[in-house]
Parts: C-alpha cells; sequence; structure tokens
C-alpha cells in the first residue's frame, strides 16, 4: 500500500512518513540541541524549507528531459518528484551555515538529520503497512468499450500496458489524462482507460469535450478493478510488461516523469 484514503482524498504513505521523521527529529532536536527557541525555530524551519527544495530540485535535475517538456511541472508541488539524497545534503548544507557558530551543536543537529532521514528510508523500504503489487499480472477480467464491445484484458498481451483507474469527478485523475493519452501514442504501449462506476455518456461527453482519444477507454461499472487493484482510491495505475506480468503500481496523480521512467525514452 503506497496511500491511504480520506474520504475523496488520497494520501500518499511515504509523505506521512516523512512527517512523522520531521516531527521525531523537531522533539528530538528541542531536547538534546537546546538552543534558544528562536534560534531552534530559525535552524529548524529553514532545514525543512531546504530539503524541501533541495529535494524538489535534485529530482528536476535528474528528469530533465520529461521537465523541459511542462516545465511548469516544477511548480506542482503536491505531485511526485522528491530525490532523498538531495533533500539531506541541502539539509545538512543549511545545518552548517546556521550553526556554523555552534560546533558541539551543529554536529549533533547533523546527527540528528541524518538519523531523521535514515529512519524515513528504512519505513518507506520496508512498507511496514504492506508491500508488494496486488496483482501478478493481467487480471482475467472481460469490460466493455464505449461502442459496447467486450475487451478481455488478458488479450492486450503482447505490449506493454498502462491501466488506469479513473473518474470525471476526480480532478487529479483529469489532470492526468492529456498524460496517458500520449503515452498511447508510443509504439509498443497499450494504455487502458477504465472509468470506475459512471455512465456511458458521462464518460464519452468528457473525452469527446476535452479531444482525448484512447484505443481502450473502457467501463467498469461495477468497480472490479478497484477490488483486484486493492485500490485506495482514485486515480490508481499499474505497468505491466509485455507478458502480461504486473510491474508497477501508482496510486494518486501520475507525473511525466514517473511515465517516462516506466515507459523509457520512446
Amino acid at each position: 500500500m503506497d496511500a491511504i484514503a480520506l474520504g475523496p482524498v488520497l494520501i500518499s504513505l511515504p509523505r506521512l512518513y516523512a512527517l512523522a521523521a520531521a516531527l521525531l527529529l523537531l522533539a528530538a532536536s528541542t531536547w538534546l540541541l537546546r538552543l534558544p527557541r528562536r534560534e531552534h525555530a530559525r535552524w529548524f524551519n529553514g532545514l525543512l524549507l531546504a530539503w524541501l527544495l533541495g529535494a524538489r530540485l535534485g529530482h528536476v535535475a535528474l528528469n530533465l528531459d520529461a521537465y523541459a517538456a511542462a516545465p511548469l511541472d516544477i511548480l506542482k508541488l503536491w505531485q511526485p518528484g522528491y530525490h532523498g539524497l538531495w533533500g539531506l545534503l541541502a539539509a545538512l548544507g543549511w545545518s552548517a551555515w546556521a550553526l556554523r557558530a555552534r560546533l558541539w551543536r551543529l554536529l549533533g543537529a547533523m546527527a540528528l538529520t541524518l538519523a531523521a532521514s535514515g529512519l524515513w528510508l528504512a519505513v518507506v523500504t520496508l512498507q511496514p503497512f504492506g508491500a508488494g503489487l496486488p496483482l501478478d499480472e493481467l487480471p482475467d477480467l472481460t469490460l466493455e468499450n464505449l461502442d459496447g464491445e467486450t475487451v478481455d484484458l488478458r488479450e492486450l498481451r503482447g505490449e506493454r500496458v498502462v491501466l488506469n483507474l479513473w473518474a470525471t469527478w476526480c480532478p487529479p485523475c483529469l489532470r492526468e489524462m492529456p498524460l496517458l493519452a500520449e503515452a498511447d501514442e508510443r509504439e509498443g504501449v497499450t494504455v487502458v482507460v477504465a472509468n470506475q462506476g459512471e455512465e456511458l455518456l458521462q464518460v464519452i461527453r468528457y473525452l469527446d469535450d476535452q479531444g482525448l482519444e484512447f484505443r481502450y477507454p473502457l467501463l467498469d461499472p461495477r468497480q472490479e478493478l478497484m477490488v483486484l487493484t486493492e485500490s485506495p482510491g482514485l486515480p490508481t495505475t499499474l505497468l505491466f510488461d509485455a507478458e502480461g506480468q504486473a510491474l508497477e503500481r501508482h496510486v494518486g496523480e501520475l507525473t511525466r516523469a514517473q511515465l517516462d521512467a516506466w515507459l523509457g525514452d520512446d
């Protein structure tokens, strides 16, 4: 599990773990560093800002091609796209500057920051609330397309398959639809957008209004894919290889950089 749902809102578990690590760092540094309150607040607030900026810019630097195609995506801070090591280096750099006059407290601050980052990394890696993919392969499920024709998902093997669960009431779903439409034009890639629980006319109206075309726009009126993929909410996207074996799952809005990493540069 990589996210939990609070009503219609999806909350990333790695971000929750990061928040917990930050709170532990705040408590431990308050108790151990014994800095004056104002100086401690300045250091800690700057540390968080430095980590966020460093992690974001590091991710952008490693995915320049994707962000060059859509530069404004850099400012979409709610999307995935933070590199932990770059964030840590920025945080350590800020600590070195902010506490340069207090050597022992500087060393203590760096040690606590490293410990908090290590704890976060360990929890994200171990995934105590569930790991692994809910599906091993393309599900044995037949759905109808917008023309009423049946499509057996297992028959889509032969190309990499991106299976996306979406609905018109879901803003993150709608934001990523143009990106999925672009991916559907890539050679060797099949994109399946399976609408969850909505009426045919509602789906057709949205796709027509937005000028979006997919080879496999499907209807899942009973939301069977939500159950099979153990999805906590929408959007949920899975990647399968050409043999139909599950490779990746992401709950929440996709980014261009993430989709490029899944599909390669072609």
